[in-house]
């Protein structure tokens, strides 16, 4: 997870000076200065405090890419827009401010639960779009601000649409999303602080144990869908099922190996590719956990 909190700069006064301007100009100046100044108004109307964001809303930030964020520029999602909130909540840390490190560890493992309530087929995400927040500073905690705002944004260029598809889904996409992204969820989640599996097994056995109960729950949800490529997806599964609770009950560093191997590529997303296209979902891996598995 990457934060960024980009610094929104609002811009009240660029309308006026484009339209004083006009009467200094010939007819074609006239028209490009009036094009701007409706361009410019259009803007500043479209501003918003960052403290008054809802989900779904559609933007477009100002200014520096990096700081403390002051307003975004608001924009129908069918406009080319950076980014979309897709989920909030308020951090709930008493009086006194957590600190940076605090309030990003909350956003890190909130916003992509959040997110997957709003986007739940994170495939189906262009190019490039990737995971961010908006969090209370210090300055703004002590003024009552507790609210984090997850958003998908463009690392470059743009995207249109919104990205709300839990209205068109099918009960059986959604049933398959919410097992598949909470079977990612408990490997990140969970995964231990340590590099090496001699260094932390008690920590890396709890992963392999929130794993296997993740797949144990997708493996019952697979069982009331219908399909060829889903019955393949539920043996696969199942399989990497018994392998993670064989590490889970490893002794030794060794044993718990030999079992997270098969049990780590059990769950390699590009198995789940012919399954998705059999219920109409989403079929390229995204680049990041594609390069995970490639090793």
């Amino acid at each position: 997870m990457t934060r960024r909190t980009p610094y929104r700069s609002l811009r009240g006064i660029s309308a006026v000076a484009a339209l004083l301007a006009i009467g200094a100009v010939g007819c074609s100046d006239v028209s490009d200065a009036v094009d701007s100044a409706t361009d410019s108004a259009k803007k500043v109307a479209r501003q918003r405090s960052v403290f008054s964001l809802d989900i779904g809303d559609c933007y477009n930030p100002s200014g520096k890419a990096e700081g403390t964020a002051y307003a975004v520029e608001i924009v129908p999602c069918d406009e080319a827009h950076e980014g979309q909130v897709v989920g909030e909540f308020a951090i709930d840390k008493g009086k006194e401010y957590p600190g940076d490190d605090e309030i990003s560890t909350v956003a890190d493992n909130r916003c992509p639960v959040e997110a997957q309530k709003y986007a739940p087929d994170t495939w189906a995400l262009d190019k490039g779009v990737s995971l961010f927040y908006y969090t209370p500073t210090k300055e703004s905690w002590a003024t009552g601000d507790r609210s984090v705002s997850c958003t998908y944004t463009a690392g470059k260029g743009t995207f249109s649409g919104s990205l709300d598809t839990t209205k068109t889904l099918k009960p059986a996409q959604v049933t398959y999303l919410k097992g598949a992204n909470a079977i990612y969820e408990a490997l990140w989640a969970n995964q231990p602080e340590k590099d090496t599996v001699e260094a932390d097994l008690p920590g890396y056995k709890a992963q392999a144990k929130a794993v296997e109960a993740a797949l144990n729950a997708h493996v019952e949800g697979l069982e009331g869908i219908e399909g060829t490529e889903v019955g393949k997806l539920r043996a696969t599964l199942t399989e990497a099922a018994g392998n993670w609770k064989k590490a889970a009950a490893a002794a030794d560093a060794d044993t718990f190996y030999l079992a997270y191997d098969s049990a780590f590529t059990g769950i390699d997303p590009n198995k789940s590719v012919a399954a998705r296209e059999e219920l109409g979902l989403a079929t390229t891996v995204p680049a990041d956990e594609a390069e995970v598995w490639a090793g």
